[in-house]
């Protein structure tokens, strides 16, 4: 009969549905996808491209497929409490978090937390011979959502596929960059203020004898037009470099100094009245000797590599130790470098 047709029907309906039911209680309830790669870089070059949404849209962009899609950056520009949002018509919308951020190790992050669908992602990086070992892992808990647990399946593989590519940019990318381990340094971002200084143009060799006796002669004239003209001292000396040209290094050996009034000559035969950049600047203090002093400002020179930071005028050295009274494993010498703001 008819109507035992169709009962027969939903009955097989109801049981598939069942059967489907039983199968989604029985698939995990969680997902976890992880790929790993080598880098030939230092862990903390791998750090920076990772912990700072800006340098992940470079390896890993959310309009690559999507080229319409609006993405806004917030919050700090790295570490805990960066966001990106994003919104476009085959990439969806979400919103991305970073959580936890530990140099040069780890970093994890939410995406959509507190929503449904909440998902982390994770970067795990350790030293592997001279570079790194990346990991970079993703987990979703479906909890009760059947429906999420079959999608999974599908979900795990489109992940891993995606993670490979991108890791594989953003291996091309840490290696491509300064091959300087900047780990133990330790750099402050600060706003300078201008001060006034004496100073005097010169140049030397760029070996540290001849940088030393250079700069020894400048600041002797330096300090002499200081006690001509009744001024005094205001701060630590300072040398700003203008420029190195083959075998040529220019710098600018200065003093600060106050009590200037108007019957001051902005310029004598060789000293010059001036000032000094006022903005955002990147800090080092430097630890020992002057003759090291040039690796520090390599590993500066990679950390604003690294982190995408574009400078914004010329380095200067402000020496806060008088090496007459403090051992050479102890002098202290702050290290600035002009930058822009992103």
């Amino acid at each position: 009969m008819p109507e035992y047709g169709v009962q027969k029907f939903l009955y097989g309906i109801g049981a598939f549905l069942a059967l489907l039911i039983i199968i989604g209680f029985a698939l995990p309830r969680a997902s976890r996808v992880e790929v790993s790669a080598a880098i030939d870089a230092y862990p903390a070059t791998v750090f920076a491209l990772v912990n700072d949404f800006h340098r992940v849209d470079l390896w890993a962009p959310k309009t690559a497929n999507d080229p319409n899609a609006r993405v806004v950056f917030s919050g700090p520009d790295r570490g805990v409490g960066a966001t990106i949002t994003w919104d476009g018509a085959i990439v969806g919308s979400g919103t991305q978090t970073i959580t936890a951020s530990r140099p040069y190790e780890h970093v994890l992050t939410s995406i959509n937390p507190g929503e449904p669908g909440e998902a982390q992602t994770w970067f795990d990086i350790a030293p592997e011979g001279t570079g790194s070992r990346v990991t970079w892992g993703f987990a979703h808990d479906y909890g009760l959502n059947l429906v999420g647990r079959y999608f999974a399946i599908l979900l795990a593989g489109v992940v891993r596929r995606e993670y490979e590519i991108d890791i594989a940019a953003l291996r091309e990318l840490a290696e491509s960059l300064p091959r300087v381990d900047f780990s133990d340094i330790e750099v402050e971002h600060l706003v300078a203020e201008p001060q006034q200084i004496a100073y005097l143009s010169t140049t030397s060799t760029p070996e540290p004898a001849a940088i030393s006796d250079a700069m020894g002669k400048a600041y002797f004239e330096v300090l002499a037009f200081i006690d001509e003209h009744g001024l005094a001292e205001a701060g630590a000396p300072i040398s700003i470099t203008r420029s190195y040209v083959g075998a040529e290094l220019r710098f600018d050996a200065g003093i600060p100094i106050r009590g200037v009034t108007d019957r001051t000559p902005a310029a004598g035969s060789k000293v010059k009245l001036g000032n000094t950049y006022g903005g955002q600047v990147v800090r080092v203090t430097h630890t020992g000797s002057y003759r090291t002093l040039s690796e520090t400002h390599r590993k500066i020179a990679s950390y604003l590599a690294a982190l995408g930071i574009e400078r914004n005028g010329d380095a200067w050295e402000a020496y806060i130790s008088d090496p007459t009274r403090v051992d050479e494993a102890n002098l202290l010498t702050h290290i600035y470098y002009p930058v822009r703001n992103r």
